[in-house]
């Protein structure tokens, strides 16, 4: 961390900023070169919708594990002169070649890592254009503006952390088999740099300069797309320039619920965040879970996760694709029937809502941040590349992790991915589809707050946002929603996964004996950004999930 503020300095960051409308502005991001990057913007006279885009690209430098250019994400938005919510969605699309069958053998069995490692395992990437479409439809500076503190990020350097160091251990092994991804994040002796190393990415910075100079074109279209279709195809991948030709975001409307005076917008199909979030609240909206003792509080909001997780997997995936029975999932009286058959003492145990299936192991991934000004113009933005360094594979000459998120799709119906989701044929893969993801990025909204977060934490993402929303409803702040204890719950595998402080021996003990599982995580999860804005003070804070390493702050 002491490298990193150092290179703060030699960056000529300033320590205050000032909006170019006299608006304060609050910036929550999972890296302090982000949040640095977002304010820079401002400062150049840059809207809250200019700043997205800025930390959005410094994040796909920063923290290639997590998110990057070849990826996708989705962007929330609110413009407050016109009222106006609307979602970038920038989620990747499968390939036109792809098939449902693509990662089964010949007796129809899931090969294992075929769609987590490798070339084969990338979709085509939507954050390169879904930062063009932000910057040019939306901002006021030019995208070369934008994209300039990630492109000196990337050409300059910048220290390697402790979690940098902690997830590129994870996918070391993978990484080795990759030459020009360990060319750049290993050292010459192909093993883990040194902490506070410098990590230069120059093909990065020029694929930077390629989108800056030519808009979408700069990925999409000649230079970078000939060496991105090139390298992928030598590696067993099923890319063509028709696949990058075809790729384009949607502007889509918001999902949108209440729970007790709280207005919560969020992102819809293809994401599941939106209607799952909305889901479980509208069950726990008839218990005063404040009046409740904790036992039976988290008794009940993991009965509404399983319940909600379990429709996720029955109905969700790519809307364009599919018939999505929306308006009866966020119906009340729907929730209702939910809920009549949870009892207060007792755990229905999954295997009652569908078959039961083996546990299998979750990771981590993506990241997070959360923007407002005094105004109340607002982007919440969740960006991925799924697993850690997504599918380890770079694509020759451009310094762009290449994702996995087909792994999102279910290769199988019942199969589980990397995060321990299960599907059907809802999520199944077809060609230019885009996979069901768990992102959430929320909008908390009562006539005197408005509130901004969101989270990495694959399959988690959705309960730990749950977890803030419900904290918010209590009149608690974004210091309490990022760092609070988090437990989950997540249909199947049928267990409570929880961090140490989440439960006591007294609640783990009787959550047993009412028919629960449980299982206590290694290490903490997630790394949740949010910001808050007073509507009638015009006060502003934020909070960073200590967690991270992230910094959240709101200018002088």
């Amino acid at each position: 961390m002491i490298k990193i503020l150092f290179l703060l300095v030699i960056f000529s960051i300033p320590v205050s900023w000032v909006h170019a409308d006299n608006q304060k502005v609050a910036i929550a991001s999972a890296h302090p070169l982000a949040t640095a990057a977002g304010f820079e913007i401002i400062a150049k006279g840059g809207n809250v919708y200019d700043a997205a885009v800025a930390v959005s690209a410094a994040l796909a430098v920063v923290e290639p594990f997590g998110s990057g250019l070849g990826g996708g994400a989705y962007w929330l938005l609110h413009r407050e002169k016109d009222k106006l919510d609307v979602v970038i969605d920038g989620r990747e699309k499968a390939p036109l070649a792809a098939d449902k069958d693509m990662y089964l053998d010949k007796n129809g069995k899931v090969i294992p890592k075929l769609s987590l490692d490798g070339a084969l395992a990338a979709a085509i990437p939507g954050m390169p254009a879904g930062l063009v479409h932000l910057s040019e439809k939306y901002g006021r500076l030019t995208l070369a503006d934008n994209l300039a503190p990630a492109v000196r990020y990337a050409k300059t350097g910048f220290a390697i952390g402790d979690r940098y160091l902690r997830n590129l251990k994870v996918r070391v092994d993978t990484i080795k088999q990759y030459p020009e991804t360990a060319r750049i994040y290993l050292n010459k002796e192909q093993n883990l740099p040194e902490l506070y190393s410098i990590l230069r990415q120059p093909d990065l910075a020029d694929t930077l300069i390629n989108i800056a100079q030519h808009g979408r074109d700069g990925f999409y279209k000649g230079e970078v797309a000939d060496k991105l279709v090139t390298s992928v195809a030598k590696a067993g991948g099923i890319w063509t320039q028709a696949d990058l030709d075809a790729y384009q975001v949607i502007e889509r409307n918001p999902v949108v619920g209440n729970y007790k005076g709280i207005k919560v917008t969020s992102v819809p199909p293809s994401s599941s965040g939106g209607i799952a979030l909305i889901e479980t609240l509208n069950i726990l909206a008839a218990y005063d879970l404040q009046a409740l003792p904790k036992l039976t509080r988290k008794h009940l909001i993991v009965e509404a996760m399983r319940r909600a997780y379990h429709d996720r997997s029955l109905y969700l995936g790519d809307g364009d694709f599919i018939s999505i029975p929306v308006e009866r999932l966020l119906n009340m009286d729907y929730a209702a029937g939910l809920r009549s058959a949870i009892r207060f003492d007792k755990a229905l145990s999954s295997d009652q809502l569908s078959g039961q299936i083996e546990s299998q192991h979750q990771g981590t991934n993506t990241t997070h941040f959360s923007i407002i000004d005094q105004e109340g113009n607002r982007v919440a933005a969740t960006l991925s590349i799924n697993f850690i360094f997504g599918s380890a594979f770079v694509a020759s000459g451009t310094g762009v992790v290449l994702n996995d998120e087909m792994d999102d799709f279910d290769s199988q119906p019942g199969a589980m991915n990397v995060y321990g989701l299960v599907g059907g044929i809802a999520n199944a893969i077809a060609p230019s589809k885009r996979m069901l993801s768990s992102m959430t990025p929320t909008f908390l909204e009562t006539d005197k707050e408005v509130a901004v977060l969101g989270t990495p934490g694959g399959s988690r993402i959705i309960s730990m946002v749950l977890l803030a929303a419900l904290n918010f409803a209590e009149g608690k702040g974004p210091e309490t929603w990022v760092n609070l204890p988090r437990f989950h719950h997540q249909f199947m595998p049928d267990v409570i996964e929880y961090e140490p402080a989440a439960l006591s021996e007294d609640e783990i003990n009787t959550l047993k004996q009412m028919g629960h599982q449980l299982k206590e995580v290694p290490r903490p999860y997630g790394d949740m950004q949010a910001v808050l804005l007073n509507k009638h003070a015009k006060f502003l804070s934020a909070a960073s999930d200590k967690r991270g390493e992230g910094t959240a702050q709101v200018s002088q």
